[in-house]
């Protein structure tokens, strides 16, 4: 979740969800105290030579929320609105994202405040190079593993690693993830997001006594996650009736094929007037008389307004934060069910968990073998998500949080730290 007029304090809204979840645990209010800071926050600022000869001063974060479970990990964005607050927020919700699936791993996050899109590729490549160097003491396989995020690539992250080894004198591949295939990346990264999205919407599913096949499904937000997703519940079954990206949205009630979406959106830039379809709005998709939504683009999007006309079943947040805080009280209240983003989205931490894996071992694993591992994974976070659900009558989030916080709060108890 990142910075918006709904939500203009990212790090008030995690602390006020750490101290809910403590609350709902019983757990010693110290356990909030500790989580709701990062234990070590970097601010850098470095110099880039710019291709005029100019010298560009540029600010970068690290943020490593908490350690208690395994090594920091967490992605590195370039953006222009990039600030303390959102670093320190999305490293904490890193904590709880890696804690719900169980993975033996904490917190972090990075970001760049800069445009990446009026740089030149050499010059991203410096500002790259530059700010693995200021950050370099901090980071490593055994401490802090970074991994790519908004506006960052795989072609970035190779960058990074090359700095990171070139200062250590040899290969520490292992220090990021997401990285290309060519230097220790992880077969079935690509598709990790949605793929393990749609795990959670088939175990949601069964749950509901709702049959995937010929499920409605629609899908807000067509990029990668939200595309991965479309392809495989089509694949089970599912009739996609609608997609919208950026620039517009397309409808069929009778069904559309995904591979018509995505080939059309790559010839186009966009879903909308896919042929077949008729052209459709975000709002009128949240609308739509369906089984399953799939919000995979911004966050707050389902906003209270928004709710109130959800006609759907299962909400899967494939994106990060796309529900209101009131809005997800009000799908709570009318019976939705909410797969919450730090369960929902999290199959792309869990096969960046994969890749650290291998290149720690310096072998590597099939892409079935990857999809299979995620799929145990996110079955076992769900059904542990969905046991809190129904004991504590709790939503779906609040018991995501309260499996989170309970794993931290077990790992530092048990370590001294409280």
């Amino acid at each position: 979740m990142t910075s918006t007029e709904a939500s203009p304090n990212p790090l008030l809204n995690a602390q006020q969800e750490i101290h809910k979840a403590v609350q709902a645990l019983n757990l010693e209010p110290a356990v909030a105290a500790v989580l709701s800071e990062p234990q070590i926050f970097l601010e850098v600022s470095f110099p880039v030579k710019m291709d005029d000869g100019s010298i560009r001063v540029f600010k970068g974060y690290r943020s490593q929320h908490n350690n208690s479970l395994g090594p920091y990990k967490g992605g590195i964005r370039f953006h222009p609105e990039v600030n303390a607050d959102e670093v320190k927020a999305l490293s904490i919700w890193m904590s709880l994202k890696c804690a719900v699936l169980g993975l033996p791993l904490g917190g972090g996050k990075g970001g760049v405040k800069c445009n990446p899109k009026e740089l030149s590729p050499r010059e991203l490549e410096e500002l790259s190079r530059a700010y693995i160097r200021s950050i370099s003491q901090i980071i490593g396989p055994e401490k802090d593993v970074p991994a790519p995020d908004v506006y960052t690539n795989p072609q970035i992250m190779a960058w990074m690693a090359d700095e990171f080894s070139k200062i250590n004198n040899y290969n520490t591949f292992g220090v990021i993830t997401g990285k290309p295939l060519e230097i220790g990346g992880s077969a079935g990264r690509s598709e990790a997001t949605g793929r393990g999205c749609v795990f959670t919407i088939r175990e949601a599913c069964a749950k509901l006594n709702l049959s995937l096949k010929n499920a409605k499904v629609a899908i807000q937000g067509f990029g990668n996650a939200g595309s991965v997703a479309a392809k495989l519940l089509h694949q089970l079954g599912a009739k996609i009736i609608a997609a919208t990206d950026s620039s517009g949205g397309a409808y069929n009630p009778e069904g559309i094929d995904p591979g018509a979406l995505i080939e059309f959106k790559k010839q186009t830039g966009s879903v909308k007037g896919t042929p077949g379809t008729t052209n459709i709005t975000n709002e009128e998709l949240f609308a739509l008389d369906c089984d399953i939504i799939v919000p995979a683009a911004l966050e707050n999007v389902i906003t209270d307004a928004i709710a109130e006309k959800i006609k759907a079943k299962i909400i899967a947040e494939a994106a990060n934060g796309p529900t209101t805080p009131e809005a997800d009280r009000i799908l709570q209240e009318r019976g939705v069910l909410v797969i919450p983003d730090i369960l929902a989205n999290a199959g792309g931490v869990t096969v960046s968990y994969f890749e650290w894996v291998q290149n720690l071992y310096g072998y590597y694993w099939t892409e079935e073998e990857v999809n299979n591992r995620l799929e145990e994974m996110m079955v076992r976070a769900f059904n542990n998500v969905y046991q809190m659900y129904s004991d504590k009558n709790v939503s779906m989030r609040q018991a995501a949080y309260m499996v989170a916080v309970s794993r931290i709060a077990k790992a530092m108890k048990i370590r001294g730290w409280l």
